[in-house]
């Protein structure tokens, strides 16, 4: 936040404490690592300092993290990237473990707490709550979630990274934000086809569909990240935020459009072929 702010909250009585990026860095450190310089954050997703492992756990911190990133003032440009080779992993992707997982008894409100709540949180979070321009670079291939680096204003690809939805080839219906990034990037007749076939679309090929800026090989991904949220940094601080909101409007309509409607639809087929969400 500009210093010259505090006088003014001073004599106006103060204000609420916003988040500090000493203690959301150390309480989200089992999901993210963070760096910050000259107003530009970096988090980059791992699990045990490897590659990160997708969870419920992962699911829940997500939706929080975005929360409290987007409420520091002092945050002005966001980086999001993964560790090593992989974007976002799981131990086992097969289409049977995929179904076992899902079949697991839970606890009663286990199906609205961590499943449609953090499904919606997560990405209403992302979009509503960070105010700031947002840069992704998808580290190498990936089993999910790639909409969140889709929704970032600039999106930059290394040679290896996928995008997929593997929702339906695990007997799921595709509906918690991964299908909006497609629907809304490369219409409705490819989204559909990579939807039920859960194609994965490669780094080159996203390049030419418009779902990536730019590709780099992996070792220029990240020092790229950074030289475009320096660019960024240049402009003056009302217009570089107001320009995120700008780019963010078709997302917003987006969301409130249709995200509520499409985690109920895969929440609702989940119950109706017999699983427990």
């Amino acid at each position: 936040m500009p210093k010259e702010l505090d006088g003014w909250h001073a004599r106006m009585g103060g204000y609420v404490k916003r988040p500090d990026f000493s203690e959301y860095s150390e309480k989200y450190a089992d999901y993210f690592v963070m760096q910050r310089r000259d107003g530009i954050i970096e988090l980059r997703m791992h699990t045990d300092g490897g590659p990160a492992m997708f969870d419920f756990a992962v699911h829940n911190a997500w939706g929080q993290a975005w929360q409290e990133i987007g409420n520091d003032p002092d945050n002005e440009v966001m980086i999001l990237t993964g560790t090593g080779e992989e974007w976002l992993g799981v131990q086992d992707a097969s289409p049977e473990a995929t179904h076992r997982f899902m079949a697991e008894p839970r606890p009663k409100d286990f199906a609205y707490e961590h499943t449609y709540y953090d499904a919606v949180k997560l990405l209403e979070n992302f979009v509503f709550a960070i105010d700031i321009p947002t840069i992704a670079a998808i580290n190498g291939p990936s089993v999910a979630h790639t909409e969140f680096a889709l929704l970032c204003d600039i999106t930059l690809a290394s040679e290896t990274a996928t995008i997929i939805d593997p929702h339906v080839i695990t007997g799921v219906a595709p509906g918690d934000g991964q299908q909006l990034t497609l629907q809304e990037l490369l219409g409705a007749k490819r989204a559909a086809y990579h939807l039920y076939t859960g194609q994965p679309i490669g780094a080159h090929q996203a390049l030419e569909l418009g779902l990536v800026n730019e590709v780099l090989p992996t070792d220029r991904l990240v020092p790229r990240a950074w030289e475009l949220a320096e660019h960024i940094m240049r402009a003056p601080r009302a217009a570089r935020r107001l320009s995120h909101a700008i780019i963010q409007r078709p997302w917003k309509r987006r969301l409130v459009q249709d995200l509520g409607f499409g985690v109920a639809h895969e929440m609702f087929a989940i119950a109706a072929d017999g699983l427990t969400p």
